[in-house]
């Protein structure tokens, strides 16, 4: 899929057009990758957008909570704020819609993984955001935010917490049919001694159902279980 092409097709996932299609490009590059590459087309990375971004999601959330949920106090909106917008929510709900394999990662964050951790995928969010934001006005963003975040935001207002301890949360999926065998292998371990990547595989009954990387083998474990729950409970359970 060429550049072009790629762009089009995460349009279509965020269901908005951009008018200036370079400010959904910036907000998709990763500095690791701009310092890469000499041409003029990826001299800009996301940072600058995230800020404005971040900004303008606390004010959603906050106005959000403000108009909705009259009877919270002040310390309660700031707590479901912070549950709303921290960084697993956000990676979570980007990743829903396969955000994280749009991103522009330089080689080293490509061979860690980078795309499926949760601060990179996560400052993309805010950084989209304000994109969105810039090219199509604040109730757009707003309407495009509150669509993407809205399993989060109903979590956090219905009580529930937003457990991001995904091992945990697989395995308490699963085993909703009975006793399940879980297994995470080591498939391989790359790189020098004090800078290794393992890569994990996750077996549900024998059968291969995710797949992560990382540092240490309990991070590659977590982001197994991560995959693993992005598929969908329902083909997970079949």
């Amino acid at each position: 899929m060429n550049e072009e092409d790629r762009l089009l097709d995460f349009e279509r996932k965020l269901k908005y057009i951009f008018n200036d299609i370079s400010l959904l490009k910036m907000a998709l590059t990763h500095k690791s990758y701009a310092y890469e590459h000499i041409n003029p087309d990826y001299d800009k990375y996301n940072e600058r957008i995230e800020f404005l971004g971040d900004a303008i999601l606390e004010h959603i959330i906050s106005d959000l909570l403000f108009a909705h949920r009259p009877e919270l106090s002040e310390g309660e909106m700031t707590k479901k704020r912070a549950a709303i917008v921290c960084e697993a929510s956000l990676s979570t709900a980007l990743k829903r819609i396969g955000g994280q394999e749009y991103i522009y990662l330089g080689k080293c964050e490509k061979n860690s993984n980078g795309m499926l951790k949760d601060a990179i995928v996560a400052d993309a969010f805010e950084a989209i955001l304000g994109a969105i934001y810039l090219d199509g006005g604040y109730d757009i963003a707003r309407d495009i935010c509150l669509e993407l975040l809205d399993k989060e935001i109903k979590t956090v207002l219905t009580g529930g917490s937003l457990n991001t301890d995904y091992k945990t949360q697989l395995q308490e999926l699963l085993q909703r049919h009975g006793n399940v065998k879980i297994e995470y292998v080591l498939q391989k371990e790359e790189g020098p001694e004090h800078d290794k990547i393992f890569t994990m595989d996750l077996l549900y009954n024998g059968k291969k159902i995710g797949e992560g990387k990382g540092r240490s083998k309990k991070i590659a474990e977590q982001e197994a279980a991560h995959h693993a729950l992005l598929a969908g409970g329902d083909e997970i359970e079949s």
